[in-house]
């Protein structure tokens, strides 16, 4: 039974997130079970590729209330990553950088400090301010951290709606957020949900480098950039080397060309300002630093997850990809050849093979 006591703390809940930082403080129940039969097809299907988590947990990212004993809600959140800097034409300025074939092109998202850290520390604080107010209560904290449908449960809070290409929208911020959550067992009052404004737009469809969007709504993570170079642990597959252009950690094309993201926000965090020159290095530059200085580089970065072998990996194709755009606009590829085959004795064979692809464009 939700009375005013658990209304008031609910407004006390969201007053805190703000003054944590979060863009937006919301609640929901934790009934995905409308949720399962699509998340069944898609695992079906194979779209998870390498990621075999999903599959393993299966279900149970459908199903929050075995995450947190007696859990009864989600309190969502979201937080703007955009860097503080970025001028009002960025979406503009990042497309630009994706036509410049040696420049190396890294997620918005993943050129200042790693978000699961940020996120899950504030949430903690977030926790220990309701712990102060009520007394000891039952949750957990998550961001992209836990087998739980994230954007279904930020939906039924009302932080905004899945497009198109699968990631939430929000009319008043677009998509460069991150959002997460703690699942409690509290009693709050639960907010509305949000409805859809995608209309007739297919233009994260349209845009997607390698079509990894089948359909509205349906990814196929196994061709999608992001999957690609941070994901998957092995070969890039041929066919699609080509396509993945100079994007080296991750892609942002289907936010860049969304409209909504025309009404995105800038973030207030320094933890998000760009660190290392990763909105504007040349992909030479990254290939020749050597394990210590990407480790040093890398620290504190979500890059270093995919750690120095596929870094070099995905550099190497994307310098093979500019080999072939400079040998058919009759320029020079010295540079570049010089740099891979100093790379051409790694001791990773997944190097080797990258790295002798590259020369061969």
């Amino acid at each position: 039974m939700i009375n005013d006591n658990h209304l008031l703390l609910a407004m006390r809940i969201k007053a805190w997130g703000k003054e944590l930082g979060f863009s937006d403080v919301r609640i929901t129940d934790i009934d995905l079970s409308a949720q399962e039969a699509g998340l069944s097809a898609w695992l079906a299907a194979g779209y998870h590729g390498e990621m075999d988590y999903m599959a393993t947990h299966g279900l149970k990212r459908a199903r929050p209330a075995e995450l947190v004993p007696n859990a009864r809600r989600a309190i969502m959140v979201r937080m703007d990553y955009l860097p503080n800097s970025s001028p009002a034409n960025w979406r503009a300025l990042e497309l630009e950088a994706g036509q410049q074939p040696q420049q190396a092109v890294i997620s918005m998202y993943a050129r200042g400090r790693d978000y699961h850290k940020v996120i899950k520390a504030r949430l903690k604080e977030l926790a220990e301010r309701i712990a102060a107010e009520i007394g000891p209560f039952g949750f957990r904290v998550f961001t992209d951290s836990a087998p739980v449908m994230e954007v279904a449960l930020a939906e039924k809070a009302g932080l905004g709606w899945r497009g198109k290409h699968t990631l939430l929208l929000n009319q008043q911020a677009g998509s460069t957020f991150f959002i997460g959550e703690i699942i409690t067992d509290l009693a709050l009052p639960v907010d509305a949900g949000s409805v859809g404004h995608c209309g007739s737009c297919s233009a994260c469809i349209s845009c997607c480098p390698t079509q990894a969007i089948l359909a509205p709504y349906e990814l196929d993570a196994r061709r999608c950039i992001s999957y690609l170079t941070i994901e998957l642990k092995g070969s890039i597959p041929v066919e699609l080397r080509s396509l993945i252009g100079n994007r080296v950690y991750g892609c942002d094309d289907c936010q860049l060309y969304c409209p909504w993201n025309k009404f995105a926000q800038s973030s207030a965090q320094p933890d998000f300002d760009v660190r290392n020159g990763l909105d504007n290095a040349s992909m030479l530059a990254l290939f020749n630093w050597e394990e210590t200085e990407f480790l040093d580089k890398a620290a504190g970065s979500p890059i270093r997850r995919i750690g120095y072998v596929r870094w070099l990996r995905n550099l190497a194709v994307g310098l093979g990809n500019a080999r072939r755009y400079l040998s058919r606009a009759n320029l020079p590829t010295s540079e570049i050849d010089h740099a891979l085959q100093k790379r051409l004795t790694h001791p990773s064979e997944l190097v080797q093979e990258h790295v002798q692809w590259a020369l061969e464009q």
